[in-house]
């Protein structure tokens, strides 16, 4: 996007992609279906970056979502809406968000070197003056300089570094002088302690909340789908509950707690159970909650709720019963620290914003240099929003080279 922007305003552009093709990790955002945007309001938008949402307001307003459907439809690509605003491609598939920016830059004159990996940013008198690049992978070779009046870092962060994110953004900004803020994975997967989550592997949730805390502080809640992994918790709330609890969750001490019927109250669910327990009095305790729970989960919880699981259900007392709702309301798996770079979908943390001006993307500190997407220090919640700020702070930084 910032290429495209770049030719846009009249200059010759060069893109070094040290892949062998170019977007490789949007092949694989939203399951490879691209969620490439939401069609949501700015004042919403903005309450979906977690951070530094101020500094977007230019990008924003300079390249707007509408702008982003618009761009996508008018050259070719067909465009849905799917449930919460996030935008696809008609035809689901991520390559057709690809396909057009890369053809879009063909039809603008972008030169684009594949295969080609930059090692340093070169810096003379405060400015920009080229890049020392070589073939990817070759790391004996001295490579070449490309010389430069202007120079956009758009490399991504950590995440998914399979596809070429390994962060050397980060050290570009950092030998120009830029601070670089603490990193850590985002919109990722959760570990939890013990075999519970073993257990229900594979197992969804949905219409459930959950509340991550500290002691009886609470961190974050949320209502919707998770899923129990192999190593822990993922799904939608528990992707947003990384980004917004991820630093206290590293720290430890942490605790999932989940409302596997938020729609009822405690005395509503009593009354629930107790006709369920008087339908099916005569069977085990343990074959008397079908029709409360899925089936994967009924021996995690009979076991968890401290019951024996063949005593006959219409016998339970009311203390077994309360224990029973208790636990339905507040389902508890303590946490033990985030999943890898590998798994997030974004990280978080990058070039400090306050280096970085916000109007034109260029750095304070080095003239000709700028900076896009989520190499900086912004992230926000799954929907379409991360691919937002990249696709803004893009076209921005593009348009404002003079």
């Amino acid at each position: 996007m910032a290429a495209v922007a770049a030719a846009e305003n009249g200059h010759a552009v060069t893109v070094l992609e040290k892949n062998e093709k170019c977007g490789k990790k949007i092949y694989i955002t939203g399951k490879g279906r691209c969620n490439f945007t939401n069609t949501c309001d700015t004042d919403s938008m903005m309450q979906q970056i977690l951070r530094n949402p101020k500094f977007l307001y230019t990008a924003f307003a300079d390249f707007s979502n509408e702008d982003t459907i618009a761009f996508f439809r008018d050259h070719g690509m067909p465009v849905k809406v799917e449930r919460g605003g996030r935008a696809f491609p008609v035809s689901d598939h991520a390559s057709d968000v690809t396909k057009v920016l890369t053809e879009v830059m063909r039809e603008k004159g972008v030169r684009l070197k594949l295969n080609t990996e930059v090692t340093e940013v070169l810096i003379r008198d405060g400015a920009v003056y080229g890049v020392r690049a070589r073939e990817t992978g070759k790391k004996q070779d001295p490579g070449f300089v490309l010389h430069c009046d202007a120079l956009i870092i758009a490399t991504g962060g950590l995440s998914y570094p399979s596809t070429g994110s390994t962060g050397d953004g980060y050290r570009f900004a950092e030998e120009a002088g830029h601070k670089v803020t603490d990193r850590r994975p985002s919109l990722v997967g959760i570990n939890s302690a013990g075999t519970v989550a073993q257990e229900l592997e594979g197992l969804s949730l949905r219409n459930i909340s959950i509340r991550v805390l500290r002691g009886k502080k609470c961190l974050y809640e949320e209502f919707g789908e998770m899923l129990f992994t192999r190593t822990g918790l993922s799904g939608p709330v528990i992707l947003s509950a990384s980004a917004k609890a991820g630093d206290a969750i590293e720290e430890g001490d942490t605790v999932l707690e989940i409302d596997l019927k938020p729609a009822l109250t405690e005395e509503k669910l009593r009354e629930r159970l107790d006709g369920d327990l008087l339908l099916y009095q005569q069977k085990a305790y343990k074959n008397a909650l079908s029709d409360l729970l899925p089936r994967k989960l009924i021996p995690v919880f009979v076991r968890m709720s401290g019951i024996d699981p063949e005593q006959k259900a219409g016998t339970l007392s009311g203390k077994d019963r309360q224990a029973i709702v208790s636990l339905l309301k507040h389902f508890q798996l303590q946490l033990t620290g985030l999943r890898g770079y590998s798994e997030a979908v974004v990280t978080k943390g990058g070039v400090s914003v306050k280096e970085v001006d916000p109007h034109t993307m260029e750095s304070k500190l080095v003239k000709g240099l700028y900076f896009a997407g989520e190499v900086l220090d912004l992230d926000g919640y799954t929907g379409g929003f991360n691919l937002q700020i990249a696709w803004s702070t893009g076209h921005l930084a593009g348009s404002r080279i003079p």
